[in-house]
């Protein structure tokens, strides 16, 4: 496939989308709607027989739902992806690992999108206090079993797809 053109339809501090004009493998054109966003970092906080989780409301989508804390670099800041990580756990939940362990880097939804995120296990927790940024305010975290975890996602308490396939790289390095 190659693109033949390509053009920002919009931009916002936090996503770019355009719209690319393609050429398939047999000559016909084609159109691809593509969202550009910054790579993020997930944590999964691990304590014993079980993690933290946080809960916000999530706009898009008109619901509160539980997710492992995840976050990008904010407007002009950058840095590598194992700061983020330590960054986003310690402002979300104010846990501080003593171990970091690279799980490893998944695409969120490349059919659309280009955003990618690194998956971290966070071990040898330090409890501490949150520092959320103005638009967590609402967020709560909480430490939930492994069992109970599994309740939750089968109730449609946990529906986050980014969270789910952390937590299955976790299940299969686990085993």
């Amino acid at each position: 496939m190659e693109r033949v053109n390509s053009r920002v339809v919009y931009r916002n501090p936090w996503m770019t989308v355009r719209e690319d004009e393609i050429r398939r493998p047999d000559g016909s054109p084609g159109i691809f709607g593509v969202v550009e966003k910054p790579d993020f970092a997930l944590v999964l906080p691990r304590c014993d027989g079980g993690f933290w989780m946080v809960e916000q409301f999530r706009y898009p989508v008109g619901r509160r739902a539980w997710e492992f804390p995840q976050g990008s670099w904010g407007r002009g800041a950058a840095g590598d992806q194992v700061a983020l990580a330590r960054q986003e756990l310690a402002e979300e939940t104010g846990l501080r690992a003593g171990t970091m362990a690279h799980l490893g880097h998944l695409y969120e939804a490349y059919g659309f999108s280009t955003q990618g995120f690194d998956v971290y296990l966070a071990t040898d927790l330090e409890e501490g206090a949150p520092d959320r940024e103005a638009s967590e305010q609402d967020m709560i975290h909480r430490r939930f079993s492994d069992a109970e975890i599994v309740a939750m996602i089968r109730s449609g308490q946990v529906v986050d797809a980014p969270s789910l396939a952390a937590l299955t790289l976790y299940r299969l390095q686990s085993t």
